[in-house]
């Protein structure tokens, strides 16, 4: 019996969230509310070492949507760094060469390792600045962020082609890397109440130095500033360098967390 590929193909490709998920996207506010009211728990969080960490917007945003996390993070003794390069408006092979000279420019400049959390779009980036420069980069944290799976199944794609020039479809192959396995330490945290982008594209395959971490009720433009996520971002950073241990979901913002699942990955 011939195989039917587009059949098969399209029996595996995933959808964009529905609009119920997409217009629940204004709870973001709330998140970035109650963050501010438990900011006291927040600083409760592992303090950080002074190493540097650059924070990557989303697609559409820039430094100023990245500013509550770097407040947190420099609060609890991190060098946050912003990116500095303007609005996102994608294109992931219009800025490497510009992204990673200013990964370049913070390593040299401190002399240390550099871990990156890049929301959304800027996890896409994170994870290819890692396997670019894996010698100038300590961890890597995504939130949110469409790098698995059909990456195509997200609210943004077509705006994101439209601006960036960019077909989701080209440059399978870096494409491909950037969704494996990464010469560096990884988490990525991401909701399944996501608005914008299916929570599958969000999986990475759980390793000794990789792991998924599921917020609850979480919204897509909220989970940077959401009080769990953050606590979960400043707790990964906390490790050595060069050491990872699986995320504790014990805590101030256990209820927050589901339980690590084996069989959820990539």
């Amino acid at each position: 019996m011939p195989v039917d590929r587009d059949g098969a193909e399209a029996s595996r490709r995933l959808r964009p969230p529905g609009l119920g998920l997409l217009l629940a996207e204004a709870r973001g506010l709330f998140e970035f509310n109650a963050s501010l009211f438990l900011s006291p728990l927040l600083m409760r969080a592992p303090k950080g070492d002074g190493h540097p960490v650059l924070a990557l917007p989303g697609f559409l945003a820039s430094d100023l949507s990245m500013a509550p996390m770097r407040r947190y993070l420099h609060e609890l003794g991190y060098d946050a760094q912003a990116w500095r390069m303007g609005r996102n408006l994608g294109g992931l092979t219009r800025v490497r060469e510009t992204l990673r000279s200013r990964l370049a420019e913070i390593h040299a400049a401190t002399g240390r390792k550099v871990s990156l959390v890049g929301w959304s779009l800027g996890g896409v980036y994170a994870r290819d600045l890692a396997l670019q420069a894996p010698d100038m980069v300590r961890y890597v944290v995504t939130l949110g962020s469409p790098f698995a799976n059909d990456v195509r199944a997200t609210n943004a794609t077509r705006l994101y082609e439209a601006l960036s020039g960019e077909r989701v479809e080209d440059f399978s192959e870096l494409r491909e890397a950037i969704a494996g396995d990464l010469p560096v330490p990884s988490s990525s945290i991401y909701s399944r109440s996501d608005g914008i982008v299916n929570w599958k594209t969000c999986l990475l395959h759980p390793s000794e130095r990789a792991e998924n971490i599921e917020v609850y009720f979480a919204s897509h433009i909220g989970l940077g500033v959401n009080p769990a996520a953050l606590w979960a971002v400043a707790d990964r950073l906390a490790q050595p360098e060069g050491e990872f241990w699986p995320f504790d979901r014990a805590g101030p913002f256990a209820i927050a967390y589901a339980p690590p699942d084996p069989t959820v990955s990539a």
